[in-house]
């Protein structure tokens, strides 16, 4: 059986740690088991999959283009199917599915599972996962789902409704309900039904006929290439719904999504990330990403996230409104963290002629390199702070250590590389910043070594 997760988000619900490119599930802020720092909902979900014998190479992420480095710089290699675009779970899943039969070689009669990559959930949920593929050939159905034992009324997730009796200990499906009032919720546990945590396992047949029927690509080439064809609306909707026949395996452990400060809080080994002070605090929680001191005094069942995109100081029952109330912010994201390392904007200014001035304090880490690449529309300063390393710029090179300040003027090739870690301050000065004002020649030092006479290999 392979296994799919997806990766979506918009990065609203825990502004303003997330953003458009690191949504929750790369936040690095649950506790490690190893005692070794932190890490993030991707990182713990790789670290279980593997705990439970899933083989690496039957796992493929789900993501669209611009989480691709993210992911691989926090779980390594892994298979990525990048989305076009962001149309909601339907594409997502379809365009998975093509790819797996037509690129990896999958059977359509071959079992795969779908799952959400950002559930906080026990180590036995993916042995679970597992077992969705002898569920759904044993009990003949179109589709094995996984529901969660609900654990208190809420409003706040989808039902399944399983038949009052079941044949050889199989729970069909009977209904499903969206999201109901509280009171519906606590009516629907009654009759035994289950949370719908978006976990999935069927046939690729059956997407392929359904595809098929409805006049969708039906091939991985055509679906990168029409993907506005697919319907921007949820899997459950468009495929689940529909079918007739439909099992569900009671999931019973813990699961959660994590998607409010509120909960994900309560996760959090510790109260205060980074730079945080809290004095007479009583349920609180801190987390600060910039450099300077942030003190919480007297705050009771209080979040304060500090970061370069934003700071948020909101009551923890309130956080789940975070998403609308921030809806309209629209700024560049201020951090993100690439297969090289990480950056964080200092400043941007747009002048009086309309040049525009952007800082950067980029950190490079130990044996990682920035490709060789040029800018047209911009030139750039580099100031080492700490650290040394080597820079390549129009075929020339020379090393660099800190205090060093390095030019690269507009339409220059330049890259950088690092063997102990560096630190630099970069500022951009252009008509626009913009990342898409990249060329790109060499990606690896291997490259430019082979390329450049004179570019030495270690």
């Amino acid at each position: 059986m392979r296994l799919v997760m997806l990766s979506g988000g918009s990065g609203k619900r825990l502004w303003p740690m997330s953003n458009d490119v690191r949504s929750k599930q790369f936040l690095r802020v649950l506790p490690s088991p190893t005692g070794a720092g932190l890490e993030s909902m991707l990182q713990r979900v790789w670290r279980q999959i593997g705990d439970c014998g899933l083989a690496p190479n039957q796992v493929y992420v789900c993501a669209s283009k611009v989480q691709t480095e993210i992911i691989h710089a926090q779980i390594g290699e892994i298979g990525v199917i990048e989305e076009p675009e962001r149309r909601d779970t339907f594409a997502a899943i379809s365009l998975s599915i093509l790819y797996l039969v037509d690129r990896c070689g999958m059977a359509p009669d071959e079992p795969v599972a779908v799952c959400p990559v950002d559930h906080f959930v026990d180590d036995h949920y993916f042995q679970e996962i597992q077992r969705l593929g002898t569920i759904l050939k044993e009990s003949g159905a179109d589709m094995a789902l996984m529901g969660v034992q609900p654990t208190e009324p809420t409003s706040k997730f989808g039902y399944i409704v399983p038949l009052a009796t079941s044949a050889n200990g199989l729970l069909r499906v009977r209904r499903f309900v969206e999201k109901p009032a509280l009171e519906a919720a606590e009516r629907l546990i009654q009759e035994g039904a289950l949370w719908n945590c978006g976990v999935f396992c069927f046939l690729p047949q059956t997407l392929l006929a359904l595809l098929k029927a409805r006049g969708l690509p039906t091939t991985y080439e055509h679906a990168c290439e029409d993907f506005h064809a697919f319907p921007k609306r949820s899997f459950d909707y468009e495929v689940v719904e529909q079918l007739q026949s439909i099992v569900v395996h009671p999931y019973r452990g813990m699961w959660s999504d994590l998607g409010t400060w509120s909960s994900l809080s309560e996760q959090m080994e510790s109260e205060g990330v980074g730079q945080a002070i809290l004095a007479q605090c009583e349920g609180t929680h801190v987390v600060n990403e910039l450099g300077i001191p942030v003190v919480a005094l007297g705050l009771r069942d209080m979040v304060v996230v500090a970061t370069p995109d934003g700071i948020l100081a909101a009551d923890k029952q309130m956080s789940a409104s975070l998403k609308e109330v921030v809806g309209p912010i629209q700024n560049r994201p201020m951090f993100e963290e690439r297969l090289w390392g990480t950056y964080r904007v200092i400043d941007y200014q747009k002048l009086a002629d309309h040049t525009e001035v952007l800082t950067k304090c980029i950190d490079l880490h130990a044996g990682r390199n920035l490709s060789y690449h040029r800018h047209a529309w911009r030139e750039e300063i580099w100031t080492v702070i700490q650290g040394e390393g080597e820079v390549i710029l129009d075929g020339r090179w020379h090393r660099v250590r800190a205090g060093d300040v390095v030019r690269v003027d507009q339409g220059t090739w330049h890259a950088i590389r690092t063997r102990s870690g560096m630190q630099f301050i970069e500022v951009q000065r252009g008509s626009q910043l913009v990342e898409e004002d990249i060329e790109r020649k060499y990606l690896t030092w291997h490259e430019m070594v082979a390329a450049m006479p004179g570019i030495p290999l270690s």
